[in-house]
């Protein structure tokens, strides 16, 4: 590898990467992580609606091209397919992303550290009458990346062999508020009715993976109450402490929208497990966004990957070198 890619000349430079794990690490996400056995009890709460009637789904009848999209009929496909058609592509993952969607939505400590970092983003703390007379969604970006930082670090460099297997989990890369389009808002309206009686603020969130990434079309959106309690932790905003796990030394992280990110995704990290059913075999096309993203593209998925590596640690000086 080398870092000037513009002299054949230069010397090539060995990239030394130290990559330690904290002793505790473990003995802490067995402490606060959800278990299996409760995310697969929990698995029926989760339910998605018909993209062209907005039948809550049993048993919803996905694309089998692009795996994204769900129906409840054969009638509502045929019905849809006139907007979906230019949407619709080939995915190399046969389930998609809604499996891990699901599982989590389902996770209480996911779900909550996301919550709060929209409520710090979106302003839900500074003006309350966002959720209720004023709508808000938010785009959240997920992408799968190797469980094992070294295997990123390989990628990123075009240290590995294209047709090598590894071992993913799911990211959160990127959480960004938007403005509702005129069929958004009317999603917005319904949910904040089914809500009325809440005092609770509502918001959309819609979860695009490496399939979508031009618009919402692939989108798995869903309404989002604000509780109380997520609100009261936002506006408290407790910085959250970091231990160094070569030194020991602690750290505090202000509370913010990136820094919930950050701590969800390292809480991701440590299961080493699979217990929170967030791990798969990455794809040819996971891996490609970590190699585009170390050879500088300037595609959507690649930027967003590089402004989480300047943001969460684990990533550290990766982003001075380049191939």
């Amino acid at each position: 590898m080398s870092t000037d890619m513009n002299n054949s000349s230069a010397t090539p430079r060995a990239v030394v990467v130290h990559h330690a794990i904290h002793p505790e690490r473990d003995k802490q996400f067995r402490a606060l992580a959800v278990s299996s056995g409760f995310l697969k009890a929990n698995q029926k709460m989760f339910r998605v609606r018909c993209t062209q009637c907005q039948m809550t789904l049993e048993k919803p009848l996905k694309c089998a091209k692009c795996k994204s999209i769900w129906y409840c009929s054969k009638e509502c496909q045929r019905k849809d397919w006139p907007t979906h058609k230019s949407r619709c592509h080939d995915v190399e993952r046969s389930s998609g992303a809604l499996k891990f969607i699901r599982m989590f939505t389902l996770n209480p400590i996911l779900l909550g550290l996301l919550k709060i970092g929209i409520a710090v983003d979106c302003g839900l703390i500074e003006n309350p009458r966002i959720g209720f007379d004023v709508p808000f969604g938010v785009r959240v970006d997920i992408a799968i990346e190797p469980s094992n930082i070294l295997d990123f670090v390989e990628l990123y460099l075009n240290n590995k062999s294209p047709g090598e297997k590894l071992q993913g989990m799911l990211q959160v890369d990127a959480m960004t508020p938007y403005e509702l389009t005129p069929e958004r808002l009317n999603m917005w309206r319904k949910a904040r009715a089914r809500h009325d009686f809440a005092k609770d603020p509502v918001g959309l969130v819609d979860f695009i993976d490496v399939n979508c990434t031009d618009n919402l079309g692939h989108s798995a959106t869903t309404e989002f109450s604000f509780p109380r309690i997520v609100l009261d932790i936002a506006k408290e905003r407790e910085p959250f402490l970091c231990v160094s796990a070569v030194t020991g030394a602690e750290t505090r992280k202000p509370m913010s929208g990136m820094t919930c990110l950050e701590t969800l995704n390292s809480h991701i990290r440590a299961d080493k497990e699979n217990q929170l059913y967030l791990r798969t075999e990455m794809t040819d096309q996971d891996k490609e966004i970590i190699r585009a993203a170390g050879r500088n593209e300037d595609t959507y998925m690649a930027r967003i990957l590089k402004e989480k590596m300047q943001r969460e640690h684990i990533y550290a000086d990766l982003l001075q070198f380049s191939h």
